[in-house]
C-alpha cells in the first residue's frame, strides 16, 4: 500500500476538479463533469478509500504537529527537545501548560484529522450509490470492504480529535454549500457513541488481514476494527472519561472491551515478533504484530513551506534524531526523560530500544545537543539499522528529506495489555496476570502480579516513546499526580524552565483548548473548552 500513497495525494484531487457549478445554474451545460462521474469503476473507488488514508501520514502545514508532541512530550516520557526553548514555541508552551487557543500545531493537527473525514464521508456517500458489478472487480465483498474502510478510518479521526479536544462537530456527511460550514460541538458522549457506531460498521465489513494481498497490506482490518473498539471502550470506561457524562457505564465498557480484545486474540492473526527490537525496522513494516500502522514511503523532498499532502514520507525521524552528524545530523526533538530512563527495571531491553544515550564524545555542539540538561534520545523513530547494520542510521536517514519507516499505531503486545486491562476492569485478574506476564516474557522478564501499578508500568516501558503516555494518564485520571511528581524529580535546568509557566491544571489541561480559527468561523456554536480563552 506504501507505494499508492505517492499518486493517490494526486489522484484525490481529479475527484474535486470534477464537481461542477451546477448549484447555481438551472441546467447543466454540455461537457460539465459531474462528482459522481468520477466513480465508473473498482480502481476510482480504491483510489477514493485509499485517499482517506492519506491525512494521518501529515505531519506539516504551517508548522509540525505530528501526534507525539501531545503523546510523548506533554507526558513525563519526554522533554521537547530541538535547538533551545524557543525552538517549536508551539511546543514548548504545551509542556509548559501555556497552551493558548492560538497555538499553531493544536491548529494544525485539527484541520488535518477533518480533511481525513470529509475525504470519508465523500467516500461513503459515492462508493455506496455505485451499483455491485459496475466492472468485474466491483463485486459485493469489495464494496462493503471499501465502505467499511472509510467508516474505520472516520471513526479514527474522530478519536484523535476526541481525545485532545473533547466535543467536537460531528459532521457525517459532504459538505456541499457553505451554509453548513457552521457545525456546532457534539458532547463527548456523542462523539463517543458514533466513534462505536462507525467502527461497529467497519467490524462486520472488513477483511482479516491474511486476507489482504501483499501490496494492500497496511489496510484497515478486521483485527484493526476490533482492538479500536476495545481501545475507545476502554477510554470510556476510564474515570476521567465518565466524568462527562457518557450514557454507557464503566462496567459496559469494561465488558465490551473485554470481548473485543477476545476476538483480536483469538483471530490467530497476529503475534509477538520474537524479538523486540526487530518491530522498530523497516523489514518490521507490517509484521506480525502490526495491527494498525500509519504508511509512509521514501521520497527526496520534503513538504517545507508547502502544508498539507506535499510528501508520502516522514520527517519524524528527522525531527527526533540527534543534532550531531556524527549520531545522525537530525532536528532533536522528542528528548526522551530521565524518568522514563529510570522507569525500566535493571535487564529490561526495551530501554535500550526506546532510548538512545550519547556518547559524549560524539556529541559535536553540547549547547544544541542537551536540552535543559537531557542529552538523552528516541531510539525508536530516530535510529534504526536496516540498511546498514552497525551504522545507527540507514541512508535513507543520511540523504533524503522524508522516510519510509511506518508509525506503529496499535501492536499486538498494545492489545494484549489493553485486554489486560479489560480483564483487571471486569474482575478477571488471573487472565489479566497471564497477558502482563505473556508480554514481560517476550523480553525475558519474571511475572509480576497483575495490578493497575503493574499494568500501568508495563504499557509505559513496552510503549515507551509512540505516543500512548500522555493519553494513558490522563483517562487513568493520574495525570495531575503523575505531572506534578514528574517536574519535582527532573533537572535544575528543567525546574528553572517550567517556574515560568502555570504549571499543570487539575480540570483544565487534561486536554487542550479549541483552536481560536475555529472558533472564530463558527463563533455562534463552537465554545472554547473551560477555563481557556
Amino acid at each position: 500500500m506504501k507505494t499508492k500513497y505517492l499518486s493517490i495525494i494526486f489522484a484525490l484531487c481529479s475527484v474535486f476538479f470534477l464537481s461542477s457549478c451546477k448549484d447555481y445554474l438551472t441546467e447543466i451545460e454540455p461537457g460539465t463533469d459531474l462528482l459522481e462521474d468520477f466513480y465508473t469503476s473498482t480502481e476510482a473507488a480504491v483510489q477514493n478509500v485509499t485517499a482517506c488514508y492519506v491525512p494521518l501520514m501529515w505531519e506539516y502545514n504551517n508548522t509540525y504537529f505530528s501526534e507525539w508532541f501531545f503523546g510523548d512530550i506533554m507526558s513525563d516520557d519526554a522533554l521537547k527537545g530541538g535547538g533551545s526553548t524557543t525552538d517549536m514555541g508551539d511546543s514548548y508552551d504545551m509542556e509548559n501548560w501555556r497552551t493558548t487557543s492560538g497555538n499553531g500545531l493544536l491548529l494544525d493537527f485539527y484541520r488535518a484529522q477533518y480533511q481525513g473525514i470529509a475525504r470519508c464521508n465523500l467516500a461513503l456517500k459515492y462508493i455506496d450509490g455505485m451499483e455491485v458489478g459496475i466492472d468485474d472487480n466491483f463485486t459485493a465483498n469489495m464494496k462493503t470492504r471499501l465502505l467499511a474502510e472509510a467508516y474505520y478510518l472516520r471513526a479514527y479521526y474522530y478519536f484523535r480529535l476526541v481525545r485532545i479536544y473533547a466535543g467536537v462537530p460531528l459532521v457525517l456527511k459532504v459538505l456541499d454549500s457553505s451554509d453548513e460550514w457552521g457545525q456546532p460541538r457534539a458532547s463527548v458522549d456523542a462523539v463517543f457513541t458514533q466513534i462505536l457506531s462507525d467502527l461497529t460498521v467497519a467490524e462486520a465489513g472488513l477483511w482479516k488481514k491474511s486476507e489482504y494481498p501483499a501490496e494492500d497490506l497496511g489496510r484497515a482490518t478486521k483485527g484493526a476494527a476490533q482492538a479500536m473498539l476495545m481501545k475507545v471502550n476502554l477510554y470510556m470506561a476510564s474515570p476521567y472519561w465518565q466524568t462527562y457524562g457518557l450514557t454507557k457505564s464503566a462496567s459496559e465498557c469494561y465488558a465490551d472491551a473485554k470481548t473485543w480484545g477476545e476476538a483480536v486474540i483469538n483471530s490467530g492473526e497476529y503475534f509477538l515478533c520474537p524479538v523486540y527490537e526487530d518491530n522498530f525496522t523497516l523489514v518490521g513494516d507490517n509484521g506480525s504484530e502490526s495491527v494498525f500502522e500509519i504508511q509512509y514511503a521514501e521520497v527526496p523532498w520534503g513538504d517545507y513551506g508547502e502544508g498539507f499532502g506535499f510528501t508520502a514520507g516522514s520527517f519524524t525521524q528527522q525531527l527526533v534524531r540527534s543534532r550531531s552528524s556524527l549520531i545522525g545530523g537530525g532536528w532533536g526533538f522528542d528528548h526522551p526523560s530521565q524518568n522514563l530512563y529510570d522507569e525500566f527495571e535493571a535487564g529490561d531491553p526495551r530501554r535500550d530500544v526506546a532510548i538512545l544515550v550519547p556518547d559524549d564524545d560524539k556529541i559535536e555542539t553540547p549547547s544544541v545537543e542537551y536540552y535543559l540538561g537531557n542529552k538523552l534520545l528516541n531510539n525508536k523513530y530516530g535510529m534504526y539499522r536496516d540498511t546498514y547494520p552497525g551504522t545507527g542510521f540507514g541512508q535513507w536517514g543520511l540523504h533524503a528529506s522524508r522516510g519510509p519507516l511506518n508509525n506503529r499505531q496499535i501492536r499486538y503486545a498494545d492489545v494484549l495489555l489493553m485486554y489486560a486491562e479489560a480483564c483487571l476492569g471486569t474482575g478477571n485478574t488471573d487472565i489479566a496476570k497471564t497477558y502482563i506476564n505473556k508480554v514481560r516474557a517476550r523480553v525475558g522478564l519474571g511475572e509480576v502480579e497483575a495490578t493497575d501499578a503493574t499494568l500501568r508500568h508495563e504499557r509505559r516501558c513496552e510503549l515507551a516513546m509512540e505516543g500512548h503516555r500522555w493519553f494513558d494518564i490522563v483517562r487513568w485520571n493520574i495525570a495531575y499526580e503523575t505531572i506534578t511528581a514528574y517536574e519535582a524529580g527532573e533537572s535544575t535546568e528543567y525546574k528553572a524552565q517550567i517556574a515560568s509557566g502555570a504549571g499543570f491544571q487539575k480540570g483544565k489541561h487534561e486536554i487542550l483548548p479549541i483552536p481560536y480559527n475555529e472558533i472564530l468561523l463558527n463563533p455562534t456554536k463552537m465554545e472554547q473548552n473551560p477555563n481557556y480563552n
